[in-house]
């Protein structure tokens, strides 16, 4: 370790405490922030860290516990309910920059091993990232938030296979090829046998004794994320493989979630050793190659990964709008590409040099992403007229027959509040059109009285196929004012004579619907509020007139 840790340490955190109020002012993840501070106190800056020593340490516990924790809320239902979507665009994006990517890094002198690495490195976006901006946003259960999460976990899983395929083989073998596969293959069926073990006969038990306590709990994760990757590394695979599938494991359990939930904080915290790591591991040997590079493959990664997005999504036939909120969440690359990047370096494979350059890249795509993220719909508005070349949303749309066309109600959006509004007013007798731009919700729908087709409410020229003229309302239950004002731009467009309701998440919103026209807003956490207090206070006073035990007669 280094001399006087303790004080380095304690100097490094306040530095790191700084650096990220100033990113949270300047609206970026703080991973830029954790870098730069890396690059501040690293051999480039003030030498006080090395690349040996305790914020190594601590940076490799900080990535068993993230990889612990992707394997422990492993989803797979949540690329299942996405539908294809997700595993095309996930692989299909993988693929193309990956492919692309390799070229460019070729053509720009470099030799085939350190191609392959850059290339792989641009392939993965920040789960991390992404989740908590559109968090922010109030995206993250819309359509595009729902599919972006859907291809980010395809890609969180490639990106395992893609370190356990390089910890196997990555290393120097003899020149018994087929021996030495046989003994990564054995090797990888005894990781995977223990670890079926413990799921059927230890952990169910261990886990029910363990849980009484939940500081022991934390414990128990951390200790057994860390055993289990210094045991997959003592097999010859990566501590990072051994994590993953510590996480998986536990991911059929009933403390799954409990551990989780408590292992977020720990694991920002050490990520935080990571990320400095990395910045105090970055070298400027050839820094005008480095910086012309960095700068190539962050117009590629920022430019190339959300159009192939578009496209992919474009031939699936999902609306050019959806496809660029997509795209946009894939614009740079995450952690796991600096994972690669410090394996790779680890096991020989590439220089430092080189994970300067895909941290750089990380630096440039992250905070600039970010900004596209968070103006998204603002940039969408002003360029979607180039983007309509890629509009291909005619051919789902479905023609309506006599008997479909008798609507009472043509409802937009089939989301958790306007399923329910669907299912009321079908049971009540009343005839629903919906209208939505999910293909797999239209799919699945089956409830009574209402027909699903495929449309979206900022689709003036749709409202050409809806029965105007028949329909004594029409309701969008979707929360987005822009997109309520331009379906009720629509509607008088096409001389709607029915009446409208619209859905709002603020007062704000609910009184600018209104000024606007709209007849009636629908207020969701209004009527929850008010309908959850009127039960309440008729709970209060059936208690208060004798309701409660307490008050009987003994």
């Amino acid at each position: 370790m280094e001399p006087h840790a303790f004080p380095l340490v304690a100097v490094v955190l306040a530095a790191a405490a700084l650096a990220g109020l100033l990113a949270t002012w300047l609206r970026q993840p703080l991973i830029v922030a954790f870098i730069g501070v890396g690059l501040l106190v690293g051999p480039v800056g003030t030498g006080w860290v090395t690349p040996e020593g305790t914020i190594e340490l601590l940076a490799r516990l900080g990535i068993a516990v993230l990889l612990f924790l992707v394997g422990l809320r492993l989803d797979l239902h949540l690329i299942r309910t996405t539908g294809p979507v997700a595993l095309a665009t996930g692989l299909g994006q993988v693929v193309f920059t990956s492919v692309i990517g390799f070229l460019i890094a070729l053509a720009l002198g470099m030799d085939t091993v350190t191609s392959i690495y850059v290339a792989v490195a641009l392939t993965f976006s920040s789960t991390i990232i992404i989740v908590k901006l559109l968090s922010d946003k109030r995206e993250i259960e819309q359509l595009h938030g729902r599919i972006a999460v859907g291809f980010l976990i395809v890609q969180d899983i490639v990106v395992v296979l893609v370190m356990i395929a390089l910890t196997a083989f990555g290393q120097q073998t003899g020149g018994n090829l087929p021996l030495d596969i046989a003994l990564v293959l054995a090797r990888g069926v005894g990781l995977l046998a223990a670890i079926a073990v413990l799921m059927r006969f230890v952990l169910p038990w261990l886990l029910h004794h363990i849980a009484r306590s939940q500081e022991l709990l934390v414990l128990f994760g951390v200790a057994y994320a860390a055993a289990v990757a210094a045991f997959s590394e003592w097999l010859g695979f990566s501590s990072e493989v051994g994590a993953f599938l510590a996480g998986v494991s536990l991911a059929t359990t009933p403390y799954r979630d409990a551990l989780g939930s408590r292992l977020v904080s720990l694991r920002d915290f050490l990520l935080l050793f990571f990320f400095l790591d990395l910045g105090a591991r970055l070298e400027f040997t050839d820094a005008g190659n480095q910086l012309t590079a960095a700068l190539v493959f962050s117009v590629f990664v920022l430019v190339g990964n959300p159009l192939v997005v578009i496209v992919i999504m474009s031939a699936m036939r999902y609306p050019v709008r959806i496809g660029f909120l997509c795209g946009l969440t894939v614009a740079q690359i995450s952690e796991f590409s600096l994972i690669l990047a410090a394996l790779g370096l680890s096991l020989g494979h590439i220089t430092n040099a080189t994970v300067s350059l895909i941290t750089i890249v990380g630096l440039v795509t992250i905070g600039g992403s970010t900004y596209l993220i968070l103006y998204s719909h603002q940039i969408y508005e002003r360029i979607k007229r180039w983007l309509a070349v890629f509009e291909r949303t005619d051919s789902r749309r479905v023609r309506l027959s006599e008997a479909e066309a008798e609507a009472d109600v043509i409802l937009y959006g089939l989301g958790r509040f306007g399923g329910h509004v669907a299912d009321r007013l079908g049971s009540a007798g009343h005839r629903v059109l919906a209208v939505d731009f999910d293909p797999y919700r239209v799919a699945a729908n089956d409830r009574e009285g209402v027909t699903a087709v495929f449309g979206s409410a900022e689709d003036a020229h749709f409202l050409e196929s809806l029965p105007l003229s028949r329909a004594r309302w029409v309701v969008s239950t979707i929360p987005v004012r822009d997109t309520n004002l331009a379906l009720l731009h629509g509607l008088r467009h096409h001389g709607y004579r029915g009446r409208v309701a619209f859905t709002a998440h603020t007062s704000y919103e609910s009184e600018q619907l209104r000024a606007a026209g709209a007849d009636t807003v629908l207020e969701p956490f209004v009527f929850a509020a008010t309908v959850t207090t009127d039960l309440l206070d008729d709970l209060l006073r059936t208690d208060g007139d004798g309701g409660s035990p307490s008050d009987e007669p003994g």
